[in-house]
Order: C-alpha cells, then structure tokens, then sequence
C-alpha cells in the first residue's frame, strides 16, 4: 500500500510529490532499529534492548517466535570469539595495571603538572589538548600504521582516568576524539583497514555493480564527508564537551575510593577564570572546587612538595604509604604490551586467518606469568579482575551478533533499499539523502559500516546511474551511506571500544556518555555532509 500527497506550490502547475511507503513504514528492520534505540535511550540495557529489538524484528519479519529465537542464538556464536579476545585483553589490561605502570605514568604526567607555577592555567590547558591530540593520534594510527584497531583502547585509557579526573576532562570528549579517529581514518585514507573499506569494498562492490571507476579518486569523494567529521569533532572539543565535569577517583577495580575525585586543582581552575561548575558532572564525586586552595603552587595540589601545614603531612603521609612500583614489573609490562602488538601485526603482514587479538592478548598474559611480573598466587585474581572490566563489552557485542543475524534472517534490509530507491527515484536531492538515511539506518542495525556497503551496493549503483549522478558523487553517496551509524550505534565497535577503556572505573554509561554523543556529532554533520557531496561532484 502507498500514499501519494501532491503538494502544489506557487508557480502555477509546478509541483513536487511526496511519496509514503507503507511497506516502507513497517519494514521489520527499521521498526527493530527504532524499538532498541528507544529502550537504550530509556535507559534499558544495552543487551536486553538488542535482545527485544531482534525480537520485534523477527516477529514483525515473519520468522516467528521459535525461528526469531533460532536466528538469535545462531547469530550468538559469531560474537563469541570477539568477546573471548576482549575478555583476555581485559585480563592482560589489568595485568598492566596491577604492574604499577600505570601509576607511573599518572605520576609523570601529574608531575609535569606541578612544575610550573607561575601559568597555571595555560599549564592546564596545554596538558588537556596534548593528551587529547595524542589519543587521537594512537586512534588514527591504529587504522593505518599500528593496525590494531579498538585493542589499544583498554591498555591506553585505563591508566589515563586518574589524570583525566584531576584536569576535570569531560569523558564524552574522549569518546568523540576516539571516535572520530577510528571512523573519519578507515573512511577517508585508503591505507590500512582504510584500503580493506574504500578500495575492496566500496570501490569493489560498485564495480561489480556495473559502474566502472577508472580515474575515481576516492579520497575526493570522501573528502566533503570527512570535512563533516571534522566539523563534528571541533564543536564537541570547543563547545559541547568544553567545561569541566567531576568524576570520582575510583580505582579500576571499582574495589575502592583512592581519593575524592575533587583536587584542590579545582579551585585553581575556578580562581583562574575557567568554569568549574561542571553542573553536568558525576554528582557522586563531591562537590565543587575549594575556595580555600587560593593561589598555591600546583605541585602541592597533588600532594606533592607540601612543607606546612598539617593536610601537608597527611598527604606526605599518604603518600609515603603507597608502595613504588618496582622496575623489572614495569619492564616485563612494557615487554608483554610489545609482544601484543607484535604478534597482531605479523599475523595481519603473513595473512593469518586465525584472531590476532586472540593470540597477541594471549601471549601477553603468558609474558606476565612466565616472567613472574604478576606473581603465580594473585594472577587468578588479577586476570578475574581484567575480565570483569570487558564482561558487559564482551555480552553487547555477542548480542549484537544476534540482532544482526535476526535483521539478516528477515530479508527485509534489501526491500527497504529498494522501498526508498522506488520513493524518491524522481527526486535527486531526496533520493540522495534517503540514501544517506537508510545507510544510516542499517547500519546502526547491524553494528558494521563494513558489512552495509554490499547490502546497499547493488541497488544504490543502478538508482544513482538512472538519476545522473557522477561515478564521484555515486562513490561518495555509497561510501558516506556505509559510514553512517558506525559512529553512534550500540552494537558497534567504534562506540564500544572507547566505553571499555573510558568506563573501566565504572563512571561512564555506554549509552549516554559515548553512543548519544558520538551519534548527534557525527552521524549529523555526516549526513549533511554526504548529502552537500552528492549535490556538488
């Protein structure tokens, strides 16, 4: 069934018709896409959400309860062997923490903070946005140079918390700059798992489509969309995710307090003019800054170099009760963290079918206990503790295997492109963003930009043909439409690999800290973007 609205406008017999899909409209997909986005937004577990989404969609798609239920569970196994890979690296992640180089870090980073007294605020600010630039630097580089994907996140962030949580960063901002750099790099420079994306898949695909892309620079037509990205990233640094925000200093464990999360440096931030009210921070920290740390030297904000007063010997003696991590644990970690990503890169450079997340995790773990870096009797422990922290990453992301594997069981992911294709075949800038939007759509289903591309292929190649866009504009459309939904989805690497490092003191929600964030800086800019593409090349 189809509605058809004509709308006539003022130029006499000039108009322009909206078309209504029916079939469209209750597509089993969308409708399962629409129903676990809703309960995630009200708070609903992620996996209980994906679990009752596949449901709908399995319903609603015609498999019934038992063959909905079937598809589920066979979908269950493909998540399986990613969750095992990130409960080990869990494990080896704690591993590193318990090592004390972590700590060592923290206190190196917190002691460049305390040597400068007389600029406070710049101090401050140059720590911020260099620790910002460097993370998005290890997340660029890890689509392209170091091609380790999400794996660097649970061994790079878990030990940055601690100073996060002194300079007040806003954990969201970490996910859009994590974020950013895993999508914006594998979608624009074909290099890496880049080359896997924009030459293998989208150029591939188109081919075998029927259009040909001889002199395509797939870089021009990513460019406009990745400009979104861009744009995307600079209003959540400079505007959105620019105050402070107030986390409790938990340790990684979640075992206990290891301090209150409200430094004195806070009220420095205040009396140098930055906004500290941090209204929207974890209440669960305290309260605001203090107004009686005045003008003191920032060394002394962070227990160190305090010779008067009694709270300058309580934090002396605080201090001193804490062990020094000893020097062959922090070397044998350095080792074990070589040995992980050394052994993922020579299996990706020898073609090794097997999971090189897998084995490296797993060889890391045996460098800890063959060396004695974690001691035989607390290991158990130690690595217990490391699972713990990827167990609910490890559950999303096998349940997002079900739902995918449901939403593939309906069939129904190619009928809604071709409702659309029908809808808006007349009409190119409409037709151009219900392309984006469906992209966006299936995408956010399945959890993989990867796996839309050939879905979407075969159908948007002829449409684009048939409405005159240019092979360019058609490389750029697809290419954005795949995009599209990575940043944003639940159940998709790219939003789940920063929660794991980000909320390993259990302070950031997956939802509302990294899924809405990323989707409205993203996806948006993105979609504009795509669609300013298509209407340019």
């Amino acid at each position: 069934m189809r509605l058809f609205v004509r709308l006539p406008d003022d130029r006499g017999d000039a108009g322009f018709a909206v078309f209504y899909s029916w079939a469209m409209l209750t597509n089993s997909v969308l409708i399962a896409v629409v129903v676990m986005l809703a309960l995630s937004l009200v708070r609903v577990h992620v996996v209980v959400a994906l679990f009752i989404g596949a449901i709908v969609g399995g319903l609603l798609g015609g498999l019934g309860l038992d063959g909905t239920l079937v598809a589920f569970q066979e979908g269950l196994s493909g998540g399986a062997k990613i969750a095992l890979s990130y409960a080990l690296l869990g494990a080896f992640a704690m591993a590193v923490a318990n090592s004390g180089l972590p700590k060592l870090l923290a206190d190196a980073l917190i002691s460049r903070i305390g040597e400068e007294n007389a600029s406070r605020e710049r101090v401050l600010t140059v720590m911020k946005y260099t620790m910002l630039g460097g993370i998005l630097a290890m997340s660029i580089m890890s689509q392209n140079l170091v091609p380790v994907h999400i794996a660097f996140i649970p061994l790079l962030i878990p030990p940055l918390l601690t100073v996060m949580n002194k300079l007040r960063i806003d954990r969201r901002l970490v996910a859009c700059v994590l974020t950013f750099g895993l999508v914006t790099t594998y979608m624009y420079l074909p290099i890496g798992f880049g080359s896997i994306f924009l030459n293998d898949i989208l150029l591939g695909n188109i081919r075998k489509a029927g259009m040909r892309t001889d002199g395509v620079n797939v870089m021009a037509a990513m460019g406009i969309p990745a400009l979104g990205m861009v744009a995307g990233l600079l209003v959540a640094v400079f505007f959105s995710y620019r105050k402070p925000r107030v986390y409790a200093d938990v340790a990684i464990d979640g075992s206990k307090s290891v301090g209150s999360g409200v430094s004195e440096l806070d009220a420095v931030i205040a009396d140098d003019g930055s906004d500290g009210s941090a209204s929207g921070g974890q209440t669960g920290a305290g309260g605001s800054g203090k107004s009686g740390a005045g003008r003191r030297g920032l060394a002394g904000l962070f227990g160190k170099g305090r010779t008067s007063g009694s709270g300058g010997d309580s934090d002396g003696a605080e201090e001193k009760g804490e062990a020094r991590p000893s020097a062959y644990p922090i070397v044998m970690s350095l080792v074990g963290i070589v040995a992980c990503f050394g052994v993922q890169l020579w299996m990706k450079a020898s073609g090794a079918e097997a999971d090189g997340l897998l084995i490296g995790s797993l060889v890391g773990l045996m460098v800890f206990l063959v060396t004695g870096a974690v001691p035989w009797r607390d290991a158990d422990d130690v690595f217990t503790q490391g699972m713990k922290m990827m167990a609910v990453i490890g559950f999303i992301m096998i349940s997002a295997q079900g739902f995918a594997a449901v939403m593939e069981a309906t069939g129904d992911v190619k009928p809604l492109v071709a409702d659309i294709a029908k809808v808006f075949a007349d009409n190119r800038p409409m037709a151009a963003f219900a392309m984006l939007l469906v992209g966006l759509i299936v995408t956010m289903g399945i959890g993989s930009s990867f796996s839309t591309l050939p879905i979407i292929t075969a159908i948007y190649v002829p449409l684009c043909m048939s409405l005159g866009f240019s092979p360019l504009a058609t490389v750029s459309i697809i290419g954005t439409a795949g995009a599209l939904g990575d940043a944003g989805s639940p159940a998709s690497d790219s939003t789940l690999g920063p929660t794991a490092g980000l909320n390993a003191d259990g302070q950031h929600d997956h939802v509302r800290d990294t899924v809405i964030p990323t989707f409205l800086h993203f996806n948006l800019p993105l979609l504009a973007a795509g669609w300013i593409a298509a209407m340019v090349l």
